[in-house]
């Protein structure tokens, strides 16, 4: 297995009380999971009201990708959930010779792509990855996995492994003690699968996973 690490830590988190935050709804989540117009540019109840680019968001982890990675100018990067394309965007202004790929099972998200990564962009589920075998030198998968069921996210664990012939890094839903795992129960609206850092890392284990991850927590 890989190295816990948290490859995310430069892009700019909320600051509010997370605390104070009302439950969503059964309707609000049902919404939500179907990733079409209320999810990225709906009401913010279900989903991100308002999924737009802006360079602030990803431009330094993409950097930090690049160095941490040590990647080749010409690297081929697949980023699953990759929704409207923004951070293969920022990978484009950062390594013009990559080549980029990215996979959303939203039709919206695809269809509202950044133009400039129209080309570059599909439908397609993480338990099927519509790529040979070892085609890419890093794998970035964000807070995607966790949206399927247990024996999904291990398919999907298996296709990262597959497709990939250097690196991978994931984030998912996890936590590390009582209080992240309550307010992680009012945060979370698309997820299917959450655990204890500790079972996730069984769960890696189980699915041959060999690279790096980081749980995405509330506090």
């Amino acid at each position: 297995m890989g190295e816990e690490i948290n490859l995310y830590r430069l892009y700019p988190q909320p600051k509010r009380n997370l605390g104070d935050r009302a439950l969503y709804t059964d309707e609000d989540r049902a919404i939500a999971k179907q990733f079409g117009f209320d999810y990225f540019d709906g009401d913010r109840r279900r989903g991100y009201g308002g999924y737009n680019y802006h360079p602030r968001f990803w431009t330094d982890t993409v950097k930090l990708f690049r160095d941490h990675y040590q990647l080749a100018p010409d690297a081929a990067i697949l980023d699953i959930g990759c929704a409207k394309g923004f951070m293969l965007y920022d990978f484009s202004l950062l390594m013009p010779q990559a080549k980029l790929a990215g996979v959303d099972v939203s039709e919206y998200a695809i269809q509202n792509a950044k133009p400039e990564m129209k080309s570059c962009v599909q439908v397609a589920n993480a338990t099927k990855l519509p790529f040979p075998d070892k085609s890419f030198d890093l794998i970035i998968c964000i807070n995607t996995l966790h949206n399927l069921p247990r024996e999904g996210v291990i398919q999907g664990l298996h296709e990262i492994e597959r497709v990939t012939r250097k690196h991978a890094f994931l984030m998912v839903d996890g936590w590390y003690n009582d209080d992240q795992k309550n307010l992680m129960a009012k945060w979370v609206l698309t997820a299917a699968t959450m655990m204890h850092g500790d079972e996730w890392k069984k769960l890696f284990q189980e699915a041959g996973y060999t690279h790096d991850y980081f749980f995405w927590t509330v506090s």
